[in-house]
């Protein structure tokens, strides 16, 4: 429950989390979820109710700190509404849109403020925030469309397409079922080099588990073949090692 202040003690320990996943490199979930990660499109939704990400300081936090811009936009886009009912909210506004990495997000928080907050300015920053975001997603996915027809045409090294694949996956917030689909079809593909497919591997660990163990399952229920073969032998190599791992047997 909000003091008089407008902030919360359950908002400030949802802040104190997220501000602990953002030092691991964990994406954030959704709030009473281990599986669902947040994405931008969700924040933006005001009829789904985030529970203690609510609160101005998740919101402030994930605008100022977020990595991806579509993702901290959202979160002052929706942080927005909150500004002009306390002084504290206002303060917090104004140190987001002087910190904040990310210019769209400085620019779209000074304009609110500049307009004393007014229903009229925060819907104007909700819809240019909903258009950056579908902008930026389309711009990833292109440019990972690009970097896979490089890839097959051999020009573009195997460790840069992985290195760069992470990179635009990431910074699109891509969802978990697309993200599990693009890897998946990679890893079964036979035009795609089996160092591309190990590189993958090496990079496991960079996505959410629920993503790890739903490729890995699709990997193991896939027809028997040369390409697959060897693929299924080191998951489930890495499956055994990290058993062993967090039951601390070395």
């Amino acid at each position: 429950m909000a003091n008089v202040l407008g902030i919360s003690q359950d908002g400030l320990k949802t802040a104190l989390g997220i501000k602990q996943d953002y030092r691991a490199k964990r994406p954030i979930l959704m709030p009473g979820e281990d599986e669902r990660m947040l994405v931008p499109e969700t924040l933006m939704n005001h009829q789904i109710n985030l529970l203690n990400m609510e609160d101005p300081l998740p919101l402030a936090l994930v605008a100022a700190r977020d990595p991806e811009a579509p993702m901290a936009l959202a979160a002052a886009a929706r942080l927005s509404p909150q500004g002009g009912k306390t002084r504290l909210l206002s303060g917090i506004t104004e140190i987001i849109a002087d910190t904040s990495r990310h210019d769209s997000v400085k620019e779209c928080l000074r304009y609110v403020q500049e307009r004393a907050f007014e229903p009229s300015a925060v819907a104007e920053i909700r819809r240019h925030a909903s258009k950056f975001i579908i902008r930026t997603r389309q711009q990833y996915t292109a440019a990972l469309r690009d970097n896979l027809k490089s890839l097959l045409d051999g020009t573009i090294a195997p460790r840069q397409f992985v290195r760069e694949f992470f990179e635009l996956t990431e910074a699109g917030n891509m969802r978990h079922e697309i993200r599990k689909k693009l890897v998946l079809s990679l890893l079964l593909s036979p035009t795609v080099r089996p160092s591309v497919k190990f590189l993958m591997l090496e990079n496991f660990d960079r996505m959410a588990k629920p993503v790890q163990m739903a490729i890995i399952s699709g990997v193991l229920r896939a027809e028997p073949s040369r390409h697959t073969e060897i693929i299924k032998d080191e998951l489930r190599y890495m499956v055994v090692s990290q058993r062993q791992n967090e039951a601390g047997i070395h």
